[in-house]
């Protein structure tokens, strides 16, 4: 190939994938009839099974041929509703939109485990701001006042006075209930009148006490979509007692607490507001993956439990209420998609009968010094276990475990074995120095000791967070959210501006499993959207990597019209078009949060993807000038190196929304909750091959 037919080939490619990655691409004009036929089609094969293309009336089709060729743009908008409550002035509505409409809120969704860490697909808020009626705000007041002269103060608490959640959160989702019929997620923004005393809210039965730390916070996030903030309460402060990023300060320097401290303009309070609902959107509405995840029919954890021979204490470590969370969320719709399935498997297995446990955690041992200020400075010597080296060594050793534990082989599926191992030891003895729990991409590792209690690094409301080291039920459903779903931990966010994982903690309680300051292993609608969006993202972003690989072949060749024949020609056209349609449909219906019509037509493009490789395939045969399988790989078009049969199913072909071969199974994924992230190589795609 000559220097200017080269230069002018990559020239082409790139400006294929800036249509492709631009949003601002003119979308696809709507086809009569197109979408009547395909929800018909979603009907009659819910599981996109056959080819709709093949069903196609010739109107449909001659309308598909007459329309040129573009690249879809895949922006998914994400409406957002902000309901004022309380004190705000009249234009408070058009202030704050104005001041959120400034900040940019449209961006790639990004993966915090993975290289690169964005998408192709992007994000936008659509905003709604409207003021609630005054007998909303005059009934939350009058309910945190009543509860408030209900409560005794306590030496722990002489400051704030604890509100239970629950009696606000019953009267906010009364008034969401009413806005239902609404496409969106809810947020609501009490300001209500001060109370004579201070007050925040508590999450779980009890008070606080000298063993039993109770957080205190002013937010919740539901298990709808609705999320309230109440501006009154605190200020409260959570997160590194000692040093670390994503600590919420006492004062009014978060926007949580702006409504407290010195007196503001209605301006800069407005500015603090809209800094709290561009968090909100980019960790609770938009939240970054934390591995991507394919789309699976089974979805099986396998928990196995390794102990010493007489340890049959159970307390804390209760399978069926981990089991009961993920269950109770998808008998009521949640977290799965289609026809998938979620099973649990319980396996038991004693040190002595698994030696290569045993040899596992004692490679693992690492020790550490710290110095303690007692009568003098004294150095103190402590061990933790390091979950690299233990994943490494139960990678190396699945097959001994699983014949130790009389674990079943699981045919088919994504399998995610969670290893915990219950030390008879008196000591304490944590992972990384730090965690219950650590997930990586393909198991779980938990450990715990007869060592009841732990004073952790972490503080809220003024005092030290006393760690239950023996309850293993909320980190486990975290660490199984990170692995089975990709749901990164509400404190965790990849920024492309920073270029590195940002960790803030604002939103870390309340109902959410993950964190230290929460005291709840329920889901809220944060985790339950993630885990299904996630999902699509992935299947979607790898749908786009192939196209872009075909376009690569064709600009190659001098472009698809030199390239195939005159019947090839028209039905590539054809193809390409109903392809492009599918894709924004299922980028529509994620807009929608109809998950389900997403999933059928991202299965449904995928013949159409299959058979446009085909066609390519085909002609690159026919001309004989340059091996397909040079260009794409062997990967990218799995069991079409020899030749593609009529009829073949592109499912049986690897086109079933995942790449194969995509994802790199080397090196050790470490998504522990607070540790500095590892990123998974991606080796670089055959356009990337091909520019350089």
């Amino acid at each position: 190939m000559s220097i200017s037919s080269t230069s002018i080939t990559t020239t082409t490619v790139l400006l294929l994938i800036l249509l492709f990655l631009n949003p601002h691409t003119a979308k696809t004009l709507p086809i009569l009839g197109l979408d009547s036929f395909l929800t018909s089609q979603s009907h009659l094969d819910p599981k996109a099974t056959n080819d709709s293309f093949l069903s196609l009336s010739s109107s449909l089709k001659k309308s598909l041929f007459s329309s040129t060729p573009t690249i879809p743009s895949l922006q998914i908008s994400i409406p957002l509703h902000i309901k004022l409550v309380g004190s705000f002035p009249s234009n408070s509505h058009t202030l704050l939109s104005s001041l959120i409409s400034n900040t940019l809120f449209s961006d790639n969704f990004n993966i915090i485990g993975f290289n690169p860490h964005h998408l192709s697909i992007k994000h936008s808020l659509h905003l709604d701001i409207s003021h609630s009626s005054p007998s909303l705000s005059s009934l939350l007041f009058d309910t945190i006042k009543s509860q408030i002269d209900q409560t005794p103060s306590t030496l722990l608490r002489s400051t704030l006075h604890s509100v239970l959640y629950s009696v606000v959160d019953r009267i906010v989702k009364e008034d969401f209930d009413k806005e239902k019929g609404v496409n969106g997620v809810y947020v609501y923004l009490l300001n209500l009148n001060s109370q004579e005393r201070g007050y925040a809210y508590k999450y779980g039965t009890g008070d606080s006490s000298l063993s039993f730390t109770k957080c205190l916070g002013s937010v919740w996030t539901g298990k709808d979509r609705y999320i309230w903030i109440d501006l009154a309460a605190g200020p409260v402060d959570y997160g590194p007692a000692l040093s670390g990023d994503g600590v919420l300060p006492r004062g009014d320097f978060h926007p949580l607490a702006a409504l407290h401290g010195r007196p503001k303009s209605q301006k800069t309070l407005l500015a603090d507001l809209a800094s709290l609902v561009w968090s909100a959107y980019q960790v609770l509405l938009v939240p970054s993956l934390r591995i991507p995840v394919t789309y699976e029919n089974l979805l099986v954890v396998q928990f196995i439990r390794v102990h010493g021979a007489e340890n049959k204490d159970m307390s804390g470590l209760d399978w069926k209420s981990v089991e009961r969370t993920f269950m109770d969320e998808v008998s009521n719709g949640g977290l799965l998609l289609g026809d998938q399935s979620f099973k649990f498997r319980t396996y038991d297995a004693s040190f002595e009968e698994c030696s290569v446990c045993s040899y596992a955690i004692s490679r693992s041992v690492n020790s550490y010094t710290s110095r303690f200020l007692f009568e003098n400075y004294t150095l103190i010597v402590s061990e933790y276990l390091d979950s690299k080296r233990l994943h490494q060594i139960l990678s190396d050793a699945q097959d001994e475990i699983k014949k130790a534990a009389n674990v079943l082989d699981e045919e088919f599926g994504r399998v995610i074995p969670v290893y915990v191992f219950d030390l008879d030891l008196n000591k304490l003895m944590l992972l990384d120095r730090y965690h219950q729990s650590v997930a990586f991409k393909d198991m779980v590792i938990a450990v715990r000791t007869k060592s009841t209690q732990t004073v952790s690094d972490y503080s809220c409301n003024g005092r030290h967070v006393i760690t239950q080291t023996r309850e293993l039920v909320k980190p486990l459903v975290g660490s199984i959210l990170q692995s089975m779903w990709g749901v990164a931990p509400t404190h965790l966010l990849w920024s492309p501006r920073h270029n590195s994982t940002l960790v803030d903690y604002t939103w870390s309680i309340g109902q959410t499993p993950f964190g230290p300051f929460s005291e709840t292993s329920s889901l809220s609608f944060v985790q339950k959207d993630a885990a299904r969006r996630n999902v699509l993202l992935t299947s979607l972003n790898y749908t786009i990597t192939r196209v872009l690989d075909v376009f690569e072949v064709i600009a190659a060749h001098g472009g698809y019209q030199y390239l195939l024949r005159k019947g090839q020609h028209a039905e590539f056209v054809q193809r390409w078009n109903l392809l492009k349609y599918k894709l924004e449909k299922a980028v529509s219906a994620m807009s929608h949060y109809d998950f389900e019509m997403a999933l059928y037509f991202i299965r449904s493009s995928d013949h159409d993807e299959y058979a446009i490789h085909s066609l390519v395939y085909l002609s690159i045969t026919r001309v004989g000038s340059l091996s397909f399988t040079t260009i794409v790989g062997a990967d990218a078009l799995p069991g079409v190196v020899g030749g593609i049969e009529e009829g073949t199913n592109p499912v049986d072909m690897g086109f079933n929304g995942q790449l194969e071969g995509r994802t790199s199974n080397e090196g050790e994924q470490n998504m522990s909750e607070a540790s500095e992230f590892e990123t998974l190589e991606a080796s670089p795609s055959p356009l990337e091959q091909f520019l350089e």
